[in-house]
């Protein structure tokens, strides 16, 4: 047998979207420089965005890391760089994907190297089924923090409670989004505002992502394992309670820290941006003075325009720069970099953890409420704004966090908690890197 044949096989199939490919690019990079024949499985429709933000052999060459594509069964957008929206998505994940996935699955199943392991997006929870059909064991992957699974998880309790949805828009205003919820045991004081919004109102788009949620939720209680890009010491309580409901969970992040250790240099071309990187940023971040700049990263952009009125761009031209899609890692990780205004993704929180920057959490959608919440209540890494603040309150916050005492105190835990997650990573005994050995070890004993 060929060496490539006697390497167990891992196929890996992200959610389709940005933040999601994200991670598990990196994982299936670590996996590959661990011995695996790795499947990244994309879209149609996102696999030729990489290759348009990539360049058209960015991503083959690889004699041990291929890729696959399925498609997602929905209308293309006039505009084919722009993400595409939520709910019809979802539906198309739950409704529509698992068909070409099943398909997939048995060409693969034909080859010289079959799959013989799923690492699967835990929303992506259709695979399961094929998984099951083929024989084929599968763990998911949670590509948010976990406490957001702990919040999803309690949607039916919310529900049940009569706490949600809301009575009707005047509740979004009055206060009663403040009321405290206590039935999170490693969450004690968070509120209903902290809990991911798609619950709050009943219109037909939430009404079915608070279904679609709940049942990606029943189905990962399914699963061999999750893994989550965290780390132990960061959420361990909460690992403590997801213990009591969920199959075995392992914290294997900050995966940008493993990925650094472990991923070889021959794989370094393929990327996961889906837009063209803008690499100009960091000539002008070169030439600012350390901890000085505040990075400020919003879905602002949509095509080539940004939607920002033109009085702002003069205002701060001498002091600011626009960019429309930066390598922010490389950005958070530059010294003049003194604190990040972020929506609070998951991503962006690890990698601003990672990099020892404080944060200003303005979140919106998804799992950015508990995110925001533990960043600010459990971590002391950042300090957040309300959805609706003026512009003099968003003044006032930046200037504490760049020069003021709750500022520096906020530095300071984010500095603690970087240092963690490089302990978290370090060889050979780091929580993180043990914890990546046993999912190495798992797809390694896989028939």
């Amino acid at each position: 047998m060929s060496s490539k044949q006697k390497k167990p096989h891992v196929l890996c199939i992200p959610a389709p979207a940005q933040g999601h490919i994200n991670p598990f690019l990196k994982l299936a990079k670590i996996l590959n420089s661990k011995g695996f024949l790795i499947t990244f499985v994309n879209t149609e429709f996102n696999h030729q965005r990489l290759l348009r933000s990539q360049g058209s052999d960015a991503l083959s060459g690889f004699p041990t890391f291929s890729f696959e594509t399925i498609p997602d069964g929905l209308p293309t957008p006039e505009n084919l760089d722009a993400s595409q929206e939520a709910v019809p998505l979802c539906k198309a994940i739950d409704e529509l994907f698992l068909d070409p996935f099943r398909s997939l699955l048995t060409k693969l199943s034909a080859s010289d190297s079959p799959v013989t392991y799923i690492v699967a997006d835990a929303i992506m929870g259709f695979t399961l089924e094929a998984a099951k059909e083929m024989d084929i064991p599968e763990i998911l992957f949670w590509t948010a923090g976990a406490a957001s699974l702990l919040c999803f998880e309690q949607y039916p309790n919310l529900l049940d409670k009569g706490l949600m949805p809301l009575q009707d828009s005047s509740f979004l205003v009055n206060g009663y989004l403040d009321t405290i919820y206590d039935c999170i045991p490693s969450m004690p004081g968070i509120r209903l505002k902290d809990i991911p919004p798609f619950i709050r109102m009943s219109n037909p788009g939430d009404d079915y992502m608070v279904e679609f949620f709940c049942r990606q939720v029943e189905r990962a209680k399914t699963a061999s394992a999750i893994i989550f890009n965290t780390y132990h010491e960061l959420e361990s309580d909460i690992f403590g309670t997801l213990s009591s409901i969920f199959p075995p969970c392992y914290g294997i992040g900050p995966l940008n820290f493993l990925e650094k250790e472990i991923v070889h240099k021959s794989l370094a071309s393929i990327k996961s941006n889906l837009w063209k990187e803008e690499i100009e940023c960091l000539k002008w971040l070169d030439s600012k003075e350390p901890l000085s700049v505040i990075y400020v990263n919003f879905d602002l952009v949509i095509g080539d325009s940004a939607i920002l009125p033109p009085e702002f761009l003069a205002e701060t031209n001498n002091r600011g720069l626009l960019a429309s899609w930066c390598p922010q890692e490389q950005v958070l990780n530059h010294q003049s970099i003194g604190g990040f205004l972020t929506h609070s993704g998951w991503n962006s929180t690890i990698e601003s953890i990672s990099s020892g920057v404080p944060m200003i959490c303005w979140p919106f959608y998804s799992d950015q409420q508990p995110n925001c919440w533990m960043s600010c209540n459990k971590w002391g890494v950042a300090m957040d704004i309300d959805v609706n603040v003026k512009s003099d309150e968003v003044a006032e916050t930046v200037i504490e966090l760049m020069n003021g005492e709750r500022g520096k105190e906020t530095r300071k835990n984010a500095i603690k908690w970087k240092i963690k997650a490089e302990e978290a990573c370090a060889l050979p005994y780091g929580s993180s890197m043990v914890n990546m050995e046993k999912l190495i070890r798992m797809l390694q004993a896989s028939p």
